[in-house]
């Protein structure tokens, strides 16, 4: 009776920290905004449109989306009846992927979506085709070279490479399972060769490779072996290839990296989300519209038709 007593205990543990933790995004601060490489995402009004570079965005055949993304190859959305869609390049109709979803994140490696009964599985085939690989999971992140995933707890995971100091344990020698690498985090995200973490706190810590700055000023150049405070004050953030952005608690966007240098910089007020891709920067404001710019040049407003 105890041992089912506990069992209920974490199950509704997992559904509370689900509910509160950041999102599952690789690649955004927000389910609403996705970006990878040069395509971009977005939920616009209930609709969902999608687009490579600074074409006009194309509505997708989809009703009911709660979180969109951006793989290697397709673009995913996920549905409020918990049914995980995925698109081809096409924009076609789409192929149910997953069901009883509640959050994903993708990338070059596929998909990690997380159930509602918290457990984590990894997609990367046909429908139908995925393999748990862990329990209790709050959010997780696809990057380029290393994948990870936080607990309920807020504890951090890691696997894949850790050349460019992508564990932030200081070592640079990969494992054949998900380790331990940070604990109090809220929300992960991951891109080419770093990943950038944000506290419960709110402050933001990045590691791994850093020519641009994407993860600040320790290791500027070359890479980040352990976990550096950035900044502090964030409410969510994102990460591109070579740069990243943190949204503060009154709204300021702020960015850092390639074209912005290491230090976070004030690039634009009233935001909601942001995302960030290989030099495309794409955001949501309060009021609701969106804007997209290159990294370092002036956000422009994105017209729908």
């Amino acid at each position: 009776m105890h041992s089912v007593g506990r069992s209920i205990s974490r199950f509704l543990a997992c559904l509370i920290a689900l509910a509160v933790a950041a999102p599952a995004l690789a690649d955004s601060s927000s389910p609403r905004l996705a970006a990878y490489y040069d395509r971009q995402m977005a939920i616009l009004e209930g609709a969902v449109y999608a687009w490579e570079g600074r074409n006009q965005p194309k509505q997708l055949p989809v009703k009911g989306a709660v979180q969109v993304g951006v793989g290697d190859d397709n673009h995913y959305v996920l549905t409020s009846d918990r049914t995980l869609l995925r698109f081809g390049n096409d924009a076609g109709q789409p192929v149910p992927v997953m069901t009883d979803v509640v959050r994903f994140a993708a990338g070059q490696d596929g998909v990690l979506a997380i159930k509602a009964d918290a457990t984590l599985w990894l997609i990367d085939g046909l429908p139908g085709d995925g393999k748990m690989i862990a329990e209790g999971v709050a959010t997780a992140a696809v990057g380029d070279s290393a994948n990870y995933y936080v607990t309920d707890t807020g504890a951090l995971y890691v696997k894949g490479k850790a050349h460019r100091g992508q564990y932030g344990d200081g070592k640079l020698k990969s494992t054949d399972s998900f380790v331990k690498t940070a604990e109090n985090v809220a929300q992960i995200n991951a891109h080419t060769g770093h990943a950038i973490l944000m506290t419960k706190d709110g402050d933001v810590l990045g590691t791994g490779g850093n020519i641009y700055g994407p993860v600040g000023r320790h290791g500027l150049g070359d890479k980040a072996v352990r976990w550096s405070k950035i900044m502090g004050g964030a409410r969510a953030m994102a990460t591109g290839s070579s740069h990243t952005f943190a949204i503060r608690q009154d709204g300021t966007l702020m960015g850092w990296g390639r074209a912005y240098g290491p230090e976070p910089v004030p690039v634009m007020a009233g935001v909601s989300a942001v995302a960030a891709g290989s030099r495309t920067v794409i955001a949501l404001k309060t009021d609701g519209t969106l804007w997209q710019w290159r990294a370092g040049e002036p956000p422009k407003r994105v017209q729908l038709k």
